[in-house]
């Protein structure tokens, strides 16, 4: 709990430093153990060990088989290696790629992460790709009744990836990924889930929800930046996107960071115990600030789904103000929170999952979002809800 002059911080992503115990669990293999996993030395054997363990408990807690981990630089290259590497290759087993009138199909969601709508875009530039964009709801659940509809569709034997997010960074909403694949894998289409957002924060069955891959950031759960992971299933066709030595499987060429894979391997079992112990206090404590908000603000409007959303994750629109005003604001009075994408690079832009949500731009521009990795207090709730009438009040009276 924070002192009242203090300020609060409810950016966990972007806030919460790296513990004690995953700095002192990398120390030991950035010093006396920094050896190549792959020689056949005593301290090559010693690192190995450490990066077979790592890759272990990071499958088991995702509901994985240690052989799924590929380790990466983080979710955006696990992204990337997903959407490229599946779709290229699913291209070249259905015979695709070589017919202007056939041209091989990816489908994502209207809301994905640039790292998977990017991705995708680079497909249709570069090899023809024809890219689906399925849309939302008011919510920001996918329309699984548009996606059966593409699927099902003359060109729906063309597709060669559905791609999807598990949770909304910036609405907080969970998708219904057990439908979703379901109806891919009816069509015989592998599914990409992005669980960038939703690592450590709820439970992740990749193996039970039949997930053909699964894009993970370390810094989402707490690692230090730059670490990651794609798990992807041995039944599924992919091309590595970096060619060299042919470690992790072949499908990520590069020395193992060592370091980086134990980084993994201890801050998401720590996160997934806080959340074991924590998720129905954090889920009341994101309820109990919700009516706060709605108290204080009547105009304020909930986004997302007010259930089906991540345990620490509250978001607004404020009708009649900006997002960055209302930023600059709470941040005087003590309240650090955020707006649209923590991968703007800085820029204060329109979230883009509220104009997919169908909300109109001059409210979505008044996008306030707050998240937390441990379960607020009534004093903190109080302290933020007052912050917020106060500034909501001020700015609409200027």
């Amino acid at each position: 709990m924070t002192d009242d002059n203090e300020t609060l911080y409810l950016d966990a992503a972007a806030t919460e430093p790296v513990s004690r115990d995953v700095i002192d669990a990398m120390l030991p293999f950035l010093t006396d153990a920094y050896a190549n996993p792959a020689s056949v030395h005593q301290p090559g054997k010693t690192a190995a060990r450490a990066l077979d363990a790592a890759r272990a408990s990071f499958a088991a807690d995702l509901g994985a088989k240690p052989d799924d981990v590929i380790f990466t630089s983080g979710g955006t290259e696990s992204d990337n290696l997903a959407v490229k590497g599946i779709a290229m290759a699913r291209m070249r087993r259905l015979g695709l790629g070589g017919d202007a009138a056939r041209p091989p199909r990816i489908i994502i969601s209207a809301i994905e992460h640039p790292a998977v709508t990017r991705s995708a875009e680079w497909l249709a530039r570069w090899l023809g790709f024809e890219v689906v964009r399925i849309p939302v709801d008011g919510e920001a659940h996918l329309d699984l009744a548009a996606l059966e509809r593409a699927l099902d569709s003359e060109a729906g034997e063309r597709t060669t990836l559905v791609a999807t997010m598990l949770a909304n960074n910036e609405v907080g909403t969970v998708e219904p990924v057990e439908r979703i694949v379901a109806i891919a894998h009816a069509h015989h289409v592998p599914v990409h889930v992005d669980a960038v957002q939703a690592a450590g924060l709820i439970p992740i069955r990749m193996r039970d929800w039949d997930i053909d891959s699964l894009a993970v950031s370390g810094h989402k759960f707490g690692t230090p930046k730059g670490l990651g992971a794609l798990l992807v299933r041995g039944r599924v066709p992919i091309e590595p996107i970096l060619s060299g030595g042919g470690q992790e499987r072949g499908l990520r060429s590069g020395t193992q960071n060592v370091a980086g894979a134990v980084a993994l391997a201890i801050a998401l079992r720590r996160s997934n115990t806080r959340m074991a112990a924590h998720y129905r206090e954090l889920v009341a404590s994101r309820d109990m600030l919700i009516d706060a908000v709605r108290r204080v603000v009547p105009r304020a409007e909930l986004t997302g789904d007010p259930e089906r959303r991540l345990p620490g994750h509250v978001s607004f629109v404020f009708p009649g103000v900006t997002g960055e005003a209302l930023l600059v604001d709470l941040d005087a009075r003590g309240i650090a929170c955020s707006s649209g994408s923590a991968c703007a690079i800085g820029r204060h832009e329109i979230p883009p999952t509220l104009l997919a949500m169908g909300i109109e731009p001059a409210v979505a521009k008044s996008a306030l979002r707050m998240t937390f990795r441990e379960p607020l207090t009534r004093g903190q709730i109080e302290r933020i809800s007052l912050a917020i009438e106060d500034s909501y009040t001020a700015l609409t009276r200027g």
